[in-house]
């Protein structure tokens, strides 16, 4: 009876999802039938918002566009009153009345700020990930916005590319993760006028950039590709995220953005994807520079490729009919591209109501409102990484005097990160600022600047764009750092605010040297030299390169670039409040020599057993194979123990499930938060295997002396992998089950498993 009722109720859902679907694509076909060939090509338009102004929409030269059904949307238009003014235009000048679809990079956050995408996956929180897009969505669509491009989950393994900052680290496993929690948050059911349409991007492969350079060309083997770079995309689309953007590089001599085994072969055909493909921006008109042809021949091989919608560059608009009147493209693939970008608008229910994201009163109460920033304050905390806390310097006591220097140390702008196009940095909360709203009247905090960001000002004038600069002090380097050095003289402890401005990431931000600028090195030696505790509180999107520091600094807290509520979360962690949790998402090499360093790397034939160095092994001259930091790592101020870890069975058959449990114990003196990992090694295949795969993770809470046994459910599924001819599937043999903190410290048992 109950088989019978369940299967009632997958039936009736089934209906009412075929209905819903058979009902957009009858309204869609109907209204295309009335579209002539220049108002289909309009939908495939996606240019910038121009010169609109609150009040003079209808005078502006867009404007002209949409009332003639040349454009399919706008994007990085701002405030519910632009969008409905121009969304009047289009609905009651055009033709046919089709709304527009209004996007914007609301990246990590909109006006309420959280950690970029590196700090966030660095919480191993999925419902903190999802809480972060689920804010940033409901502020961005009180505002107007229902389209954010975002999440960007490429894979990086070289920190020297800046826009490793905007993604989820090395992980494909927990890059995938991430990548269905922010699908989720975003886009909710799309149902709500709170919910926004999700895209996926760089698609694909972007973060593979050859020597970090961003933009740059990449070639890979597809048993790579779809192992350890694609599976993020996948998971995106799995979770039902409703556009894809085409990424700027080429892939194996083909440009993303003209590549049809990426755009169709494998989107489409292979994942089954059935939203919108849109470029980047001016990503067809850069196939030019590529080497692909002019612009008419380029429109039509992104068309022809797969892609959906033209950002920016209007090569589809204006070359399209020229081509299909010459048979370089056909009508059935311009219909194709104009009915995907209409279903998007049908599912956001643009069609019902082409004002669902314009409600002045969301706009006046639902964004930067106390509890997103409360929301923001948390995450902002909970990602943060202890790297380093020698003689448990930290927590600060509440007491004596505290000596702030850096010049990161009393700035606003930097702390919410690259890509925070929406909100305003003056509002955020810069170290100084939590610092002395947490610390009570008992404690006298001081704040010297102590350098430079850097010593090259033409550098710092790169490294400080679009209104983010810092002080810039003009006297020698020697008289800045001895007024950090006098300011000190007294304090009982010295926090040292380091590392990189938040524009020394993101896009065009790439670094061939990714240690701390030599400026605040420099500092950072004099400090140590007082004799004082050290604290280095180290600002950065990308991992850096801080062998000595980690060597001579008793304590290093990681804080990425927290967001609006950044220094009330660093204050919170620092003063103990908030026991830091955080752990690494990304390998951190000795030198950037090392680089790509990470963690789940193939053994070779001659693998470094043992110590270094050993002659006809792979390895280094100069420096050993081991990073600073591995995969996973972070401290806390608790302690955390591993032990007894016990396998259900160490011989398995089919697709019978393994449990691997271990018991883990808080041997330190208060509360905190571990992340227990489990990775696989798969030990003998048909082709070679990393020497170990993340493929689970629980973040658990022990107080203070508590053990609890955590236990993971291992089926076949967590040992599949594409094969040299794109298999998906799993092969019998023997397999270590290894689980710990980090990649690297592991308790391992074996077991083998037959089909």
């Amino acid at each position: 009876m109950i088989r019978t009722s369940l299967i009632a109720i997958l039936l009736f859902s089934y209906s009412a999802l075929f209905a819903k679907d058979n009902s957009m694509q009858t309204f869609v076909s109907n209204l295309m039938a009335k579209m002539t060939l220049d108002e289909k090509l309009g939908q495939l338009n996606l240019p910038g918002s121009g010169d609109i102004t609150t009040g003079q929409a209808r005078s502006s030269d867009i404007a002209k566009k949409i009332a003639e059904g040349k454009v399919g949307g706008l994007f990085n238009i701002k405030s519910v009153a632009k969008i409905k003014e121009v969304q009047k235009i289009a609905v009651e000048q055009s033709r046919l009345k089709i709304p527009l679809i209004f996007g914007m990079d609301v990246i990590h956050g909109y006006e309420t700020e959280f950690p970029i995408p590196l700090g966030l996956s660095c919480t191993w929180d999925m419902a903190e990930v999802e809480k972060s897009a689920r804010v940033a969505a409901t502020e961005a669509s009180a505002d107007g916005i229902c389209w954010t491009f975002s999440p960007m989950v490429d894979i990086a393994r070289d920190p020297r590319w800046g826009r490793i900052a905007e993604g989820n680290g090395e992980d494909p496993y927990l890059g995938s993760q991430c990548a269905r929690a922010m699908v989720k948050g975003y886009q909710g059911d799309l149902k709500s006028n709170s919910d926004i349409l999700a895209c996926v991007k760089h698609y694909a492969l972007y973060g593979a950039a050859e020597a970090g350079r961003d933009y740059n060309t990449t070639d890979m083997s597809y048993y790579r590709m779809f192992n350890e770079y694609l599976p993020p995309y996948k998971a995106a689309v799995d979770a039902g995220v409703g556009s894809v953007m085409a990424s700027f590089n080429d892939v194996n001599g083909i440009p993303a953005t003209a590549n049809k085994f990426l755009q169709t072969d494998v989107l489409r055909k292979r994942w089954g994807f059935k939203g919108i493909d849109v470029t980047d921006y001016t990503g067809i008109n850069e196939l030019v520079a590529h080497g692909l042809g002019d612009l008419q021949t380029v429109s039509a091989l992104a068309l022809k490729a797969g892609i959906d919608m033209d950002m920016v560059g209007e090569g589809m608009l204006t070359t399209l009919k020229k081509s299909l009147q010459e048979g370089r493209v056909t009508m059935a693939e311009i219909d194709q591209a104009c009915r995907r970008v209409l279903e998007a608008k049908y599912k956001l229910g643009l069609f019902a109501d082409p004002y669902k994201y314009c409600n002045e009163q969301r706009a006046a109460t639902e964004i930067f409102t106390a509890d997103n920033r409360a929301a923001a304050r948390k995450i902002a905390a909970d990602c943060f990484v202890l790297l380093k806390n020698k003689g448990n310097i930290l927590p600060l006591k509440r007491g004596g005097t505290i000596a702030v220097v850096g010049p990161l140390g009393n700035d606003r702008e930097n702390m919410v990160g690259t890509w925070a196009v929406a909100t305003d940095g003056s509002k955020a909360v810069s170290l100084m600022d939590g610092l002395k709203e947490a610390a009570g009247s008992g404690v006298n905090i001081v704040y010297s600047q102590g350098s430079n960001l850097d010593y090259d000002s033409l550098f710092e004038q790169r490294a400080t764009m679009f209104g983010k600069p810092l002080p810039h002090d003009p006297r020698p380097a020697a008289a800045i750092i001895q007024d950090a050095v006098n300011a000190a003289a007294n304090a009982d402890v010295i926090v040292a605010a380091l590392g990189e401005s938040d524009e020394m990431t993101g896009e065009s931000s790439s670094r061939s040297d990714i240690g701390i600028p030599q400026s605040q090195q420099d500092l950072l030696k004099a400090l140590l030299k007082t004799g004082k505790p050290v604290v280095l509180v180290l600002f950065t999107g990308r991992p850096l390169a801080i062998k000595w520091e980690n060597d001579e600094v008793p304590a290093i807290l990681n804080v990425w670039f927290g967001g609006t509520e950044a220094g009330h979360a660093m204050a919170d962690v620092l003063f103990g409040d908030v026991n830091p949790s955080g752990k690494l998402s990304t390998t951190w090499p000795q030198n950037v020599g090392q680089v790509p360093l990470y963690y789940n790397h193939m053994n070779t034939g001659r693998p470094l057993e043992g110590a270094w160095f050993q002659k006809f092994r792979s390895n280094y001259l100069d420096v050993s194979n081991d990073p600073v930091y591995p995969f996973g790592y972070g401290l806390s101020y608790a302690h955390f123990a591993y032990s007894g870890l016990a396998l259900s069975s160490t011989s398995m058959k089919g697709n019978q499930p393994l449990t691997a449990t271990v018991t883990v114990t808080n041997d330190g003196a208060v509360e905190g938060k571990e992340v227990v990992q489990l990775y696989i090694r798969d030990i003998v295949g048909s082709m070679t295997r990393p020497v170990k795969e993340l493929k689970g993770f629980q973040k658990i809470d022990l107080k203070a002396g508590e053990s609890r046994k955590v236990t993971f459910t291992i089926t076949t599924g967590d040992l599949k992998f594409y094969d040299a001819d794109l298999n998906y599937d799993w092969e019998p043999g023997d397999f270590s089950i290894m689980i710990g903190g980090n990649s690297r410290d592991v308790l391992s048992a074996n077991v083998n498993w037959t089909k």
